[in-house]
């Protein structure tokens, strides 16, 4: 049966007594087509966006209403990719090679939509994307007179990734991902839950330990300090006599 019989023809006359069978199977045909085309698109919609397509029994106009109403849609996606273009970086949290390919396919989704962008500027783009630890790979891209194809620059960095992993063997993580965190052991674990815990408990106990009541230095009694202790001012005012007399 053909599904899309429906889509690729014109809607045929009714069924009426003056037709042929002829005529009168192809409408047949047609309908079953239409029918099936119009559930078939509507089952694979959301129900959120089936209700902003403007409903029709015909196939062919149902359809077009959903490329009329994703024309803008189009084009936001394609706003978001350009931005996604120029504002991409290696951050390290993938591969380099993963990187290139993702500028790659974002272009090329771009080319689908009719906004193409030349592959010599896609190359030298992505060359200005990558890590400082590929300084010599740009350097020597950018000493060349030849350009580059995508599928060249792919190659390149392939034997150039090989290289800097013998030369230097802590570049391996820029060609894969980032280093994961280090998982503590069974007892390490343990270990630092206890220490975690006696941190705690020692901060809740100074911060719960009394204060000291206040202690003379004179006559060394607690609950009050020099300057109110009965000696001190004794010993103070014979001292003021002293000096009047």
């Amino acid at each position: 049966m053909d599904l899309d019989y429906a889509l690729r023809t014109n809607t045929p006359a009714a069924i009426t007594a003056q037709n042929t069978t002829e005529k009168n199977v192809a409408y047949k045909k047609w309908e079953r087509s239409n029918h099936m085309s119009i559930m078939i698109m509507k089952s694979s919609i959301s129900v959120a966006i089936r209700g902003a397509i403007s409903d029709s029994n015909n196939a062919k106009t149902y359809l077009a209403s959903m490329e009329e109403q994703f024309k803008g849609s189009s084009k936001a996606h394609a706003s978001t990719l350009v931005m996604k273009i120029l504002t991409a970086r290696y951050d390290g949290t993938s591969g380099v090679r993963e990187h290139i390919i993702m500028i790659n396919d974002m272009a090329s989704k771009l080319k689908s939509m009719e906004m193409e962008i030349s592959e010599g500027f896609l190359v030298h783009f992505i060359m200005t994307s990558l890590p400082v630890q590929l300084g010599p790979f740009k350097i020597n891209y950018n000493t060349q007179k030849q350009k580059w194809k995508m599928s060249e620059l792919i190659t390149m960095y392939v034997q150039e990734e090989e290289r800097l992993k013998v030369e230097r063997p802590d570049f391996a993580h820029l060609a894969t991902t980032v280093p994961t965190r280090k998982k503590l052991k069974g007892n390490d674990r343990g270990k630092r839950k206890v220490d975690l815990r006696k941190s705690i408990n020692k901060a809740s106990a100074s911060s719960t330990k009394p204060m000291q009541a206040p202690k003379c230095h004179l006559c060394s009694k607690i609950r009050h300090i020099r300057k109110d202790c009965t000696r001190f001012k004794d010993w103070l005012a014979k001292r003021v006599m002293i000096l009047i007399l």
